[in-house]
C-alpha cells in the first residue's frame, strides 16, 4: 500500500471517528445519557453498581445538559430551553449545588412546598405521608457487610409510591424542618433515609432547577448481588422496570 492510499484510509477513519463523536454528543446532549450508581443513598430502589438510563429531555435543557461536564464553562442561568416542571417522586440526576458532583436522588419537594420530618416520618405541606407497615430485614451491604434495617413504602402527593430504607429511630436527619423550598429550587432526599446526604444537609441544601440533568427512567444493568443465604433479603427487582409509576 503506497503513502497516498495510507493517507486516504487515514482520512476515512478520521471522518468515521468524527461522525461517531458528533452522534455521541448529539444523543447525550439532547436525548439520553447513562449514570452509574456510586453509593447506597437510593437503596432499596437502586443498588451500588446499577446503571440507569436518563432522559435529558424530560425537564428541558440547561447548561448542565451538555456532556463531558462542558456546562461549567457557561454562565449560570435560571432559564431552561423547553423547560418542564418535574414532579414529586421523580428519580433525578442533577448537579450538586455546592461541589458540582453529579448526584441521583428522589425529588421530594417543589418550590413553595413545606418539608418536615418527625421521628423519621415525612410530611409535605402539613400532611403526613401514607406509609405501609415497616418490616425488618437483613441485607448484604456494600461491599460485604450485613446490616439490619426496616423497609416500608411511602406514597407522595400525586400518587408516586416507592420503597424507603430506614435503620432506626433517632438518626441525625429523622427530625427536620419545617422547611419551605425556595423559588426556583427543588428538594431532594435519598430513599435510604439514614444514609443519604441530601437536601436536609447544610452541605447540600435545595438544588436550583437549572442543575437538573434529567430523569432516571429504568435500570438497564443490575449486578447480581443476591447471595445464597436464606437469612438475607435480596435486593428489590429493578432490571428494566420503570422507576416512575
Amino acid at each position: 500500500m503506497n503513502m497516498r492510499n495510507l493517507g486516504a484510509e487515514a482520512m476515512e477513519w478520521a471522518r468515521v471517528a468524527a461522525g461517531a463523536l458528533v452522534a455521541y454528543l448529539a444523543i447525550t446532549t439532547v436525548a439520553f445519557a447513562n449514570y452509574s450508581i456510586p453509593s447506597e443513598s437510593m437503596i432499596p430502589t437502586l443498588e451500588v453498581g446499577d446503571r440507569v438510563v436518563v432522559s435529558k429531555f424530560a425537564y428541558g435543557y440547561s447548561r448542565h445538559s451538555l456532556p463531558l461536564n462542558a456546562g461549567v464553562l457557561l454562565p449560570a442561568s435560571q432559564q431552561r430551553l423547553f423547560g418542564q416542571t418535574p414532579r414529586r417522586g421523580d428519580v433525578v440526576v442533577f448537579v450538586h449545588p455546592r461541589d458540582g458532583k453529579t448526584m441521583i436522588k428522589r425529588l421530594i419537594g417543589l418550590p413553595g412546598d413545606t418539608i418536615e420530618l418527625r421521628g423519621g416520618r415525612l410530611s409535605i405541606n402539613g400532611a403526613p405521608l401514607a406509609t405501609t407497615p415497616a418490616h425488618m430485614l437483613i441485607r448484604r451491604a456494600h461491599p460485604s457487610q450485613r446490616e439490619r434495617a426496616y423497609r416500608y413504602d411511602e406514597t407522595l402527593p400525586g400518587g408516586v409510591r416507592h420503597g424507603v430504607h430506614d435503620f432506626s429511630a433517632g438518626a441525625h436527619f429523622d427530625d427536620f424542618g419545617p422547611y419551605v423550598v425556595p423559588d426556583g429550587h427543588v428538594f431532594f432526599m435519598g430513599d435510604n433515609r439514614d444514609n443519604s446526604l441530601d437536601s436536609r444537609w447544610d452541605g447540600m441544601g435545595p438544588a436550583p432547577l437549572e442543575n437538573l440533568i434529567g430523569r432516571a427512567e429504568t435500570v438497564y444493568f443490575a449486578p447480581r448481588s443476591c447471595a445464597r443465604d436464606p437469612d438475607l433479603t435480596c435486593p428489590m427487582p429493578r432490571w428494566l422496570r420503570p422507576l416512575h409509576n
